[in-house]
């Protein structure tokens, strides 16, 4: 009774919401829009499988996998001493009422709204300002996606790093130890195998959001699919849907890979 109740109450606040958004599902199923998508969707097959286009194909891949990769890295140089710095169970001057326990709260609060600032800004926006910059090519994405997603992976590995048993590392701390060590070896043997998932996870969604930002001038696979999607070339457009998806299985692949190395 106490399930139903709250899926009412769900579905109550909900509505408004969907209201609000011209949602209108129904709206697919008309006559007309249904022989228009069915036409669109009739173009994919077969998928274009041409000498010339899997070589632009190819050459898109690979850019688009180069630009979704050193994003990350540089995501990760940006995240992952900020989430050093934020994480709460690494701070020594938490173990006593040091002097130094208000400006390490100030520190800690600063890193905290510097990780809110630059998640807070989409990706595509730091693209479509990277690009008037440097000019259309993959430079601009993959500046996007270091601010993005830098902020990103500092806020997730320090409540990650939080969210397990954190005794070891303040047992460590106030041994003596340095936050380093208390880091290494009182916090990463029971979270290395989520922060390996969780960056894996945000490789992959750094190889869509790649996608995305070639629509805006950013190089690879999206800039290919803007092209084909313009020439009403269904064919090619399925042949990058195929890509993309053989991209995804790589990411759950190498996830699971590095699972199975951790444990």
């Amino acid at each position: 009774m106490r399930r139903l109740a709250g899926c009412l109450a769900a579905l109550v606040i909900a509505w408004p919401m969907l209201a609000l958004s011209e949602f209108n599902p129904w709206a697919l199923f008309t006559s007309g829009n249904l022989a228009v998508i069915g036409g669109f969707l009739a173009g994919f097959f077969p998928p274009d499988g041409s000498p010339a286009f899997l070589a632009l194909l190819l050459k898109a891949t690979l850019e688009t996998l180069a630009m979704a990769t050193a994003g990350i890295a540089l995501a990760l140089l940006i995240g992952a001493p900020l989430g050093f710095v934020t994480t709460r169970a690494l701070s020594v001057s938490r173990i006593g009422p040091g002097p130094g326990r208000v400006r390490a709260g100030i520190v800690r609060q600063a890193a905290r709204w510097l990780l809110m600032v630059l998640r807070a800004i989409p990706e595509i926006v730091w693209a479509l300002l990277f690009v008037r910059v440097f000019g259309l090519g993959p430079a601009a994405g993959v500046l996007a996606l270091a601010i993005t997603y830098g902020g990103m992976l500092g806020k997730v590995y320090a409540e990650i790093l939080e969210s397990t048993d954190t005794r070891p590392a303040r047992a460590l701390l106030e041994g003596g130890s340095g936050r380093l060590a208390a880091l290494c070896y009182g916090l990463l043997p029971n979270t290395a195998q989520e922060l390996a998932s969780y960056t894996v996870y945000r490789w992959e969604c750094a190889v869509r959001a790649s996608v995305v930002m070639g629509f805006v001038g950013a190089g690879g696979l999206g800039q290919l699919m803007d092209q084909s999607m313009k020439m009403l070339n269904g064919g090619e457009a399925s042949s990058i849907l195929l890509v993309f998806l053989a991209l995804v299985l790589l990411a759950d692949l190498l996830s699971n890979a590095l699972r199975r190395l951790l444990a």
